[in-house]
């Protein structure tokens, strides 16, 4: 059973990825922005198709890269005592330190810069290098810079022991997220920039949920409680369910002009999009790993061939997505139309690519 159930982290972790990119390409239409496409696009959703998304989509972009440093921090203690210390540091140096090292130097400025003349804006690859912001923006991959930094940290900490999650815990941590999440962005607004692009802004829901993942340990990637799982359910639907008529209430009709108060500051909206951040990350984390374990259980050729791909789709898919959308830019086509083609075309190519990739590594590992 232990094999179907971490089979089911893996399943999970497909369909995160593939969540990532997808959003990544809406995103790059959008008038709110969060994708770099979106600095050169050439249209951008309907306000009102806009609103919807966010009020079916944009809630899970609350909690889904926290379900990331989730599941990360679930093995890694485990990792850290098989290979030690020394081992450990350099075999994450070199899987996680490496590719943002070249993403930020090369892979994204380079195409940032395609992105741009494809726009008709005519700037040099040095300036695309050196006057982004932020700074040695990497694109997705600030999220391998970030897990390196948190996996060092924690190597090199005391060991962390295993604990059972209880509802204790995950209330303790909902409020320790959403209360750190506020101060933080009195200094480090949503969405603001730093070298690196270190997203210190989300810091707070990212390491906290690495921090309860590892805690949580391998017990958690096997089981999480039936009666911890019904309970985050009820709260993460709930909360996604009233969360649309919350923002009609509040007048938060176009997320382009009102988003501002909810940024960050002594502001009351801030602490509210706090506590649902608070709320969502840790229910939201705990609720997908469940359905996994109970749902996503599929085990064979296809879907282990698709988990072998993901961390590669990941690595790929921002030169994807901006290669995909330029290509498109001379298409008279809405970009509800242009941001689902792009947004497909990107899975599939991604996974496409770690598929490659993975295939080969692992055919050159049995014939040495």
């Amino acid at each position: 059973m232990e094999s179907v159930r971490l089979s089911a982290v893996d399943n999970l972790k497909v369909i995160l990825v593939a969540w990532v990119i997808g959003g990544h390409a809406l995103l790059g239409y959008a008038a709110i922005g969060g994708w770099p496409y979106d600095e050169v696009n050439e249209v951008t959703f309907h306000p009102g198709v806009e609103t919807v998304l966010a009020a079916l989509i944009g809630p899970s972009g609350l909690f889904f890269m926290g379900t990331f440093y989730f599941m990360a921090g679930i093995f890694t203690p485990g990792s850290v005592e098989r290979k030690g210390r020394s081992r450990f540091i350099l075999d994450r140096l070199v899987r996680l330190g490496v590719p943002w090292v070249v993403s930020a130097v090369v892979v994204w400025p380079t195409f940032v810069w395609i992105a741009y003349n494809g726009a008709g804006q005519h700037v040099s690859w040095w300036h695309a290098l050196t006057h982004r912001d932020p700074l040695l923006d990497s694109g997705s991959l600030w999220f391998v810079g970030v897990l390196l930094i948190f996996s060092v940290l924690v190597a090199l900490g005391p060991p962390i022991k295993e604990h059972a999650i209880t509802t204790k815990t995950v209330v303790g941590m909902t409020m320790l997220v959403a209360g750190t999440t506020f101060l933080t962005r009195l200094v480090f607004p949503a969405r603001s920039g730093q070298v690196g692009d270190l997203h210190l802004w989300w810091w707070p829901q990212c390491l906290g949920m690495f921090l309860l993942g590892a805690i949580g340990g391998r017990k958690l990637a096997e089981r999480v409680p039936d009666e911890i799982y019904k309970a985050t359910r009820n709260v993460v639907i709930g909360t996604i369910a009233v969360l649309p008529i919350a923002a009609a209430a509040m007048g938060v009709l176009d997320l382009a002009t009102n988003a501002e108060p909810f940024l960050g500051g002594w502001k009351w909206q801030a602490l509210a999009l706090a506590l649902i951040e608070g709320i969502l990350v840790v229910a939201g984390s705990l609720w997908l790993i469940g359905l996994a374990q109970r749902r996503l259980t599929g085990q064979g050729s296809f879907t282990e061939g698709l988990a072998r791909s993901a961390y590669v789709a990941f690595i790929v898919q921002g030169p994807i997505l901006l290669s995909l959308a330029t290509a498109m830019r001379p298409l008279d086509l809405p970009a509800e139309v242009k941001a689902p083609v792009v947004g497909v075309g990107a899975i599939a190519v991604s996974f496409a690519i770690g598929w490659y990739v993975t295939s080969r590594r692992g055919a050159s590992a049995r014939s040495s």
